[in-house]
């Protein structure tokens, strides 16, 4: 029966694409993007490579259609380690359309998205074996259909129901100011949530997400994703929807002062930043499925993680201006017979616009505790793990409309839970076509 209301829905969902490829008037959809591919302004006020069109991209906006392409490029060297020194890159190249479709259809609040792109390059986390990865972009050289998606909303965004492929960590366990870092636990979402595997980008699997507003201030949302413990071996091509593993869920809690709840996304924009707005979160998942274990029994069912979250605008140069300090925070648990990484603390200081320029510009602290279960069975024959930190500071500049520069210095102490510790600096640039 699972199968069957999936291959209903994508039937469906190829007609909505076809008649949307004839469509002349919509309206413009949300950018839908996490992690560093995330943009921080709006689509209006954007610049690209390749320029406007000709007034063809900002008619496109009008109509509802926001085609984005961009370039992304962590090059990090590990300036001081037992290994050898080592520069490592690794790119990113991803397409996006988001489409709103109620001019289309005459329904309101009615959106469609669907991304994809090619990444491949050197994994500096995986040479030095760092739990917190130094770069928040790093995994497997794919070329793949990521996520897609159509959405619906209701009573003024109120109810949300989405339907399609999409990672659980774009949207919970995320990091709200992910933007601002480039430290993986900080720079995307906490970095032990594959305890559970929770799904993640871009290897995103079939799910569905329910979002309610009971309150002006308070969300609650709660998603079902299918837990693929082998994603990018089981749908290389992103293409063909995968049900492998256990039926899992993840839930959320949210509370926004300062905000509507309604207009809340996983990821915050300069706009948002205005004033002494905040964000409070509290979640967890649960994976049913069998997991190896310390102990007598050494299969046992299910594993869980819960995690707090909170960002807050500390101090505003204006209380209406986005210049100004914000904190973040993020703590999590799952537990120690089950999980190789039981608890993950993140904090971060981000000061926006420090220096007096008409570009936008941050600069960032982050750290990063990443603390080994000596209860995991792999781990049970070895000597005591230490605790690994992870420090960070990086400035953000808009260095033209179009491209961005990160510079990032990283500090790593006890790395992969040893006693070596590692010293990686590099940069981060973005270019959007």
């Amino acid at each position: 029966m699972y199968y069957l209301y999936f291959v209903r829905f994508l039937t469906v969902l190829s007609c909505i694409i076809a008649t949307v490829l004839h469509a002349q008037q919509q309206q413009r959809a949300d950018d839908g993007l996490s992690g560093p591919d995330r943009h921080e302004q709006d689509p209006h006020d954007r610049g690209h490579l390749f320029g406007d069109w000709k007034g063809g991209r900002s008619r496109l906006l009008e109509q509802g259609v926001d085609i984005d392409l961009q370039y992304l490029s962590d090059s990090l060297w590990s300036l001081r380690s037992p290994q050898k020194e080592r520069l490592a890159s690794w790119n990113r190249v991803r397409g996006t359309v988001n489409l709103n479709l109620t001019r289309l259809t005459g329904t309101p609040g009615l959106t469609f998205h669907i991304t994809g792109l090619w990444q491949g390059g050197g994994n500096l986390g995986t040479y030095l074996g760092a739990i917190a990865n130094p770069s928040s972009m790093a995994s497997a050289n794919t070329f793949r259909l990521d996520s897609y998606w159509i959405e619906k909303r209701w009573v003024d965004e109120r109810i949300t129901f989405r339907l399609g492929q999409f990672a659980g960590e774009d949207f919970y366990g995320t990091q709200h100011e992910g933007t601002s870092f480039i430290l993986e636990p900080l720079g995307y979402a906490l970095g032990n949530l594959g305890s559970t595997y929770e799904s993640f980008d871009p290897p995103s699997t079939p799910a569905a997400e329910l979002r309610v507003v009971p309150y002006k201030h308070i969300y609650m949302k709660s998603m079902v994703f299918a837990a693929d413990r082998i994603p990018f071996a089981h749908n290389p091509s992103g293409f063909v929807p995968q049900f492998r593993g256990a039926a899992s869920s993840v839930s959320e809690i949210g509370w926004a002062p300062g905000q509507q709840a309604s207009s809340v996304r996983a990821f915050d924009t300069i706009a948002q930043r205005r004033g002494y707005s905040g964000l409070y979160q509290l979640g967890g998942s649960f994976n049913p499925g069998k997991f190896q274990a310390s102990g007598p029994i050494p299969l046992i069912s299910g594993n869980y993680l819960v995690y707090f979250m909170a960002s807050q605008a500390v101090w505003r140069k204006d209380k209406d201006s986005s210049v100004g300090l914000d904190l973040t925070a993020a703590t999590d648990f799952t537990p120690a017979n089950r999980s190789r990484i039981d608890r993950q603390t993140t904090v971060g200081v981000r000061y926006n616009e420090p220096l007096p320029l008409r570009q936008h510009n941050t600069i960032s602290f982050g750290y990063v505790l990443s603390q080994l279960s000596h209860q995991f069975p792999a781990v049970l024959s070895t000597a005591a793990l230490q605790p690994e930190n992870a420090l960070e500071v990086n400035g953000l500049v808009q260095a033209t409309r179009f491209i961005t520069l990160q510079p990032v210095v990283e500090r790593f102490i006890n790395v992969g839970g040893s006693t070596r510790q590692a010293t990686v600096f590099g940069f981060r640039s973005k270019v959007d076509f």
